[in-house]
């Protein structure tokens, strides 16, 4: 699947929300598209270890995690098993770790930042609902894409 985020803009002028610049690339694919699925959750990742050890079917996993500086999200484990369990992608708003590893994984991933905290298990957040983040609605069945331009959304697939 091949796409640039800017000529998906162009095509599709209107049709697209874009995010505005706040990530940066730390996956081993810097392109990256899917259905979004959502999490929402602070500085507990137990939900995000769910998701990502079951299928992805070619999803992305979208987590707000409320912008948290404090925690990592998502380390270079659940960045595997989430390769392994066939997801295209994850967008963090919050941070993840162990960068230099999830650097050659097989999946996409951008994230606010990298911290070396991990996260509390409490069980707490919950799944399958929209979430504003980056000047965007992502709202979970509607399509994400990714590449080094950045992240557009849109309701319907824009590609085959």
């Amino acid at each position: 699947m091949q796409f640039k985020t800017a000529d998906l803009c162009d095509d599709h002028e209107g049709k697209v929300s874009v995010a505005q610049p706040l990530f940066r690339d730390y996956g081993g694919n810097i392109s990256f598209a899917g259905e979004i699925f959502t999490i929402k959750c602070f500085e507990d990742n137990s939900l995000v270890r769910e998701a990502l050890k079951s299928p992805g079917e070619g999803k992305v996993l979208v987590i707000d995690g409320g912008g948290s500086t404090r925690r990592a999200l998502v380390g270079d484990l659940l960045a595997q098993a989430g390769a392994d369990n066939k997801w295209s992608g994850i967008v963090v708003n919050g941070c993840i770790r162990d960068s230099g590893v999830i650097a050659t994984i097989n999946i996409g991933c951008k994230a606010l930042g990298t911290l070396p905290m991990k996260t509390d298990k409490k069980g707490i957040g919950e799944k399958g609902l929209t979430v504003h983040f980056a000047d965007v609605d992502f709202v979970p069945g509607h399509y994400l894409y990714a590449d080094e331009d950045g992240v557009i959304v849109s309701s319907t697939n824009l590609i085959s």
